[in-house]
């Protein structure tokens, strides 16, 4: 649900609290704060925000995006950190390579990630979005410094907006959006790095443009998504396209702990006079909201937090620095806009473990256990052992009957892996072909032929169940079943 805070809307008289059901919020709410009425799109020119949790969010965001940029260059184990190359169906997560056959635990693996994203927006709200979302550390810890640094805070970023083109401005727009592109170019050559790897990006570009078309195609269009996106799309990408936002409304309750006005502090709001004092406002019936919009200032999405949740509010913690400073100025405690659940405003209730969040949490440590089994349990090598199409059961001058047969050995690992077949049950003689035993490629899939034969006495009449194990340096890595076809018993 979204918590609807008592309170007046800007402008408005204070609402007496017995009318605060029948209060009218449709007015902001059936409409963005980046869109008048007619549709047409309203820039945003957030003010530059300063504080504590700016200032801790912008370390945070320095060692993501070190992690990001450095993501592909780092290996484990001689694997890249993370690689998803689809065209090859080839991912690598943590230096270890997950192919196809382990699409089972790629697939927990994502459970996982929106698992984990579900219970911290039960339990925390908005945080992925205002702390760790790639869109918003890139937009607001990049792309808008850069623009502050070369076109000024908010009020001058408005004047030159409005100014006619002169020489000045076109410079500055003209150095502001070369950047951008540069950064989105930067920036898109790192995501196709952990698409294709760093070997090949390096190819494409070291090598002649001709022979990487497919490669250059790629490369331009996500620089040109990129820097649509962080030059002009901005935080439209999170209000219009982003789904995160609208079903967030399904995972709060009045205990998530979210960025929040505290309304029973704050209202009603007034305008701070000379000489008045913090008891002659209460006295008043006025709170320490001075009505000073410097949390709708800094908003980069141009919402006003003292509304209530919002789904535009990515709990980018501006408001909360800004509204701190002013609480500064005029001597009042902080956290009038604060981290802080609904019942933590009305009845200061700290967070709790409701059913809910504990089912949530349940079944994210069930997905983790889930995934560690998978893992621990997981093969270096997968193989597969099937009857050679079209081929018959061979009599030789022995009497001793064959089965031929086709093996696939797939390596999962990054080192040469020699591989031995042995049957198992029942007793018998196998024989590879060409070599007697079968050396796999790092990351490769190798293929050849196995003949298998048994005496008369051990076999059953028709099909005779086969026990193949596949063993690499002494240690047996799989067990393969399948069948031997031989002469009914009613036909000797």
């Amino acid at each position: 649900m979204t918590a609807l805070p008592p309170g007046n809307k800007p402008g408005e008289a204070p609402e007496p609290e017995s009318a605060v059901k029948s209060v009218d919020w449709s007015d902001y709410r059936e409409h963005l704060a980046t869109a008048d009425k007619e549709g047409r799109r309203i820039w945003i020119y957030p003010r530059k925000p300063r504080g504590w949790f700016t200032n801790a969010r912008t370390w945070l965001s320095w060692v993501l995006l070190a992690v990001m940029f450095a993501g592909p260059f780092i290996r484990v184990n001689g694997n890249p950190l993370l690689l998803l190359n689809f065209v090859e169906r080839k991912f690598v997560i943590l230096g270890q390579i997950f192919w196809p056959q382990d699409m089972l635990i790629s697939a927990v693996t994502l459970l996982i990630f929106f698992m984990g994203i579900v219970v911290f927006t039960a339990a925390f709200g908005r945080l992925w979005c205002g702390w760790t979302c790639p869109q918003t550390v890139l937009m607001e810890m990049v792309f808008r410094k850069i623009e502050y640094f070369i076109e000024g805070d908010a009020h001058e970023q408005r004047a030159l907006a409005k100014a006619p083109w002169t020489a000045a401005k076109l410079a500055k727009k003209l150095t502001k959006h070369g950047i951008f592109f540069g950064l989105s170019f930067v920036v898109g050559n790192t995501l196709l790095a952990y698409i294709i790897g760093t070997e090949q990006l390096f190819q494409i570009i070291t090598d002649n443009p001709m022979n990487h078309l497919t490669g250059l195609t790629f490369m331009l269009l996500f620089t040109l998504l990129f820097y649509g996106i962080f030059a002009r799309f901005r935080e439209q990408a999170c209000t219009f396209i982003c789904p995160y936002g609208r079903f967030m409304s399904t995972l709060l309750d009045e205990n998530t702990i979210v960025v929040a006005y505290d309304y029973k502090r704050g209202e009603k709001r007034g305008t701070l006079r000379r000489n008045v004092t913090p008891e002659q406002r209460r006295s008043a019936g006025q709170g320490d909201c001075i009505d000073c919009n410097q949390c709708v200032s800094v908003c980069p999405t141009g919402i006003d937090i003292r509304n209530g949740t919002q789904m535009e509010c990515v709990h980018c913690t501006a408001c909360i620095d800004a509204c701190d400073a002013v609480m500064d100025k005029i001597r009042r405690p902080r956290g009038l806009i604060r981290y802080a659940s609904l019942n933590g405003i009305e009845r200061g209730e700290r967070l709790k473990v409701t059913p809910r969040l504990a089912g949530y949490a349940a079944l994210l440590l069930a997905l983790i256990g889930l995934w560690m089994f998978l893992v621990f349990t997981r093969s270096d090598v997968q193989a597969t052992l099937l009857r050679a199409q079209g081929a018959l059961f061979q009599q030789m001058p022995d009497g001793h009957f064959s089965n031929l047969y086709t093996v696939k050995v797939l390596n999962k690992t990054h080192r040469e892996m020699p591989i031995e077949l042995k049957l198992e049950s029942p007793t018998g003689d196998l024989f590879v072909m060409g070599a007697s035993n079968i050396v796999v490629p790092p990351e490769k899939l190798a293929e050849t032929s196995v003949l298998i034969e048994l005496d008369r006495s051990v076999m059953k009449s028709g099909t005779t169940p086969l026990v193949v194990g596949v063993y690499s340096n002494g240690r047996k890595m799989q067990t393969l079943k399948t069948g031997f076809i031989g002469p009914r018993k009613d036909t000797d």
